[in-house]
């Protein structure tokens, strides 16, 4: 039997886990005031008046006023040179107030006003009559095209070189906050693993594994949760239905959580019993796949570097071609923060250089089409002497959790 897999049950398991978060520290309002200072200087250098921030992850990461995105217009206009100003219904107003972190004037619509034209006319009460107006790039069409339609006065672009250039840049709170939802989930996969017995379904492990991050202090549990047997493991987001666990079956299982919104995401591959040759040879390819995409991350070198080296090491294995498989059927990784999948991307297409701060998962999946598939899956960040993990990855297909 694999060791640290089977032999518990939930009940025992969740027992022994205990809150790791009673001393966590939020990000603070000066951490949210320097993220703006930055974002004014990149867009005086990039020659954008002002950003419109739609409710959800970037409003939040500048402003810290956690704000879900609907069909009306909610968000604030930050200028190169100035105040912050939020856009919202009117009788949204006393609910923003309480929710708002970095504090600001709040420009109120009614039901019947256009909240476009509200936007063009406070640009213009601010001092910005015309030029390029960045609009966060997860904005809805209807947003971006109501204020294109409502004034020809402006040049509307893509606020992504703003909201990327600062949000790719993790800092030392940001860090320590995703490192805490990294060392939870990856002590929930452990404990998951010891609970696995011939017969459990997939939802009854994925139950269990929203309990344990609850236990350990992710107030939300499960942020996402992929439970994968045998055959289905082949399918890297998952199949429709739950099915039971069988003896030597391949088990994957991908999870994470989130820590003052940070969010974790590890994968782990191994067999329920005994692994046969085929399933080791084809692990130890994937571990190596991962650690060829590791050993690629240079300070200076642009992220492609981190693909290209993954998808080298599996050819001279025999997997692929490029995305054919068996072998790896899309990008290595992506980065990590309060989004799940954010910049920069670890594809060959993507030119962005590495720099410190910056924070990947390292996913080099292997799906072997109608048998099973292996993601090895942990995260890095980049600091000026190289990438460094944030959890250990699996040592052997025997041990997957280091025992």
């Amino acid at each position: 039997m694999t060791l640290g897999v089977g032999g518990s049950d939930a009940a025992t398991e969740l027992a022994k886990l205990s809150n790791v978060c009673t001393d966590i520290v939020a990000i603070d309002e000066k951490e949210f005031q320097q993220r703006i200072d930055r974002a004014q200087q990149l867009m005086l250098r990039e020659n954008i008046a002002a950003v419109y921030l739609n409710a959800g992850t970037n409003l939040f990461y500048f402003t810290g006023t956690r704000w879900f995105a609907s069909e009306r217009m909610v968000g604030a206009i930050l200028p190169a040179k100035g105040e912050i100003i939020y856009i919202a219904p009117y009788f949204e107003q006393g609910t923003i107030l309480q929710f708002m972190g970095i504090k600001g004037n709040i420009q109120p619509w009614q039901e019947h006003q256009s909240p476009y034209q509200l936007f063009c006319d406070t640009l213009e009460s601010m001092g910005i009559t015309q030029g390029n107006i960045g609009i966060d790039e997860s904005s809805p069409f209807f947003i971006s095209n109501g204020i294109d339609l409502a004034s020809d006065s402006f040049t509307l672009v893509s606020a992504k070189s703003i909201t990327a250039g600062c949000r790719a840049i993790k800092s030392g709170a940001e860090l320590q906050l995703m490192q805490t939802a990294k060392d939870i989930t990856l002590e929930v996969q452990k404990a998951a693993a010891r609970i696995l017995r011939v017969g459990i379904s997939t939802a009854e492990v994925s139950e269990f594994i929203d309990a344990a991050h609850r236990k350990m202090g992710a107030p939300k549990g499960s942020y996402f949760c992929i439970v994968l047997f045998g055959v289905d493991s082949s399918f890297p987001h998952g199949v429709k239905d739950s099915q039971a666990l069988a003896e030597n079956d391949m088990v994957l299982i991908d999870t994470g959580c989130m820590v003052e919104n940070y969010i974790s995401d590890i994968t782990r591959s191994y067999v329920f019993g005994e692994p046969n040759q085929r399933q080791r040879t084809l692990w130890q390819v994937e571990y190596n796949a991962q650690q060829a995409a590791f050993d690629a991350a240079v300070i200076g070198a642009p992220c492609a570097n981190i693909d290209i080296a993954a998808r080298k090491y599996l050819a001279s294995q025999g997997m692929g071609p490029d995305y054919q498989t068996p072998g790896c059927p899309h990008r290595t990784g992506h980065g990590i923060g309060l989004d799940i999948h954010e910049w920069p991307y670890l594809n060959r297409a993507e030119t962005t250089a590495l720099e410190a701060g910056m924070c990947f998962s390292n996913e080099p999946m292997l799906v072997i089409p109608e048998e099973f598939g292996i993601r090895l899956e942990d995260h890095f960040y980049m600091t000026d002497d190289g990438p460094k993990w944030f959890t250990q990855p699996s040592p052997s297909i025997d041990n997957p959790f280091a025992y």
